[in-house]
């Protein structure tokens, strides 16, 4: 016999793995641009926060630490904690590994003569790799930083001279990144937020539907790829004449205009998962 326990525990398990699944790529993302766990994780607890207040700002009921606390899981202490944050918006602490890189770039005694930064040798006393992040941090031995500084393409090591070099190319200000990444909040965001209002709902309130298909060759995918593009094409020219006339319908007619909507199209394509075989073990660790 199905419980209510039951029915709760399945819903949740199956949230949960939606959950990891979203995560999954955001996770990637701050490894490959070394965002450390600590403060995805304070973004997390404010997000769940203020999602918090917002539910009980629509149920009507007055929130206060125990209701929010109820709600998300975490202490009432914590609770507070978060709210006082919130509203004095402290900074994120960067990671050790950006502390050394920013610390590198600015020291005035870490640079030349031309006022650019020394290319330091990887052990020794100051000037050296080794004395600057010993100077950022006694946690995190130099060597990690070093290999982590490598691994976000930061700098680089020349096993010639055993010096550490800054890679100019990868600290130039980049406006396409920046933007890149705003898109990418903006666009996941809504299709999320469209996708997690059907579920709560009666699964009509936003469009959102995709399309999945396997067994297909390399040669298929990249025709798939240039028919996706001419669709896209397709819709802009399409959609975009009738939103601007219902703009100006809305402006002639002095509508209250308050309304915004985004309309997204993406492809994703990766290799099928290999059959799991019966003679496969366990995962194991390896050197």
């Amino acid at each position: 016999m199905l419980t209510a326990n039951t029915a709760l525990q399945t819903e949740q398990d199956a949230l949960m793995a939606a959950v990891g699944a979203v995560l999954e790529p955001l996770a990637q993302l701050c490894v490959a641009r070394g965002l450390p766990i600590q403060a995805v994780e304070e973004q997390i607890r404010q997000t769940f926060v203020r999602a918090a207040l917002q539910a009980h700002e629509t149920s009507g009921a007055a929130p206060n630490t125990s209701r929010l606390s109820a709600a998300t899981g975490l202490t009432r202490r914590e609770i507070t904690r978060l709210l006082e944050a919130q509203a004095t918006q402290h900074p994120r602490r960067p990671s050790p590994s950006s502390q050394v890189f920013t610390r590198w770039l600015t020291d005035p005694a870490l640079r030349d003569q031309q006022q650019r930064p020394l290319a330091l040798p990887r052990q020794g006393s100051a000037p050296s790799f080794e004395a600057l992040a010993q100077s950022v941090t006694r946690d995190v031995r130099p060597r990690t930083l070093l290999e982590e500084l490598c691994r976000l393409n930061l700098v680089r090591v020349d096993p010639a001279t055993d010096q550490v070099l800054l890679n100019a190319e990868s600290f130039v200000p980049r406006g396409d990144w920046a933007r890149m990444v705003n898109f990418l909040g903006q666009n996941v965001g809504d299709h999320l937020r469209a996708a997690t209002t059907n579920v709560l709902g009666d699964g009509q309130q936003h469009f959102e539907q995709a399309i999945h298909a396997d067994e297909l060759s390399a040669q298929s995918i990249s025709s798939l790829h240039q028919m996706v593009s001419r669709e896209w094409k397709q819709l802009l020219d399409t959609l975009v004449p009738q939103i601007e006339a219902l703009i100006e319908q809305d402006r002639q007619a002095s509508r209250a205009m308050n309304q915004q909507i985004r309309i997204g199209f993406f492809s994703w394509t990766e290799p099928m998962p290999s059959p799991v075989s019966s003679q496969q073990g366990a995962p194991h660790e390896q050197a």
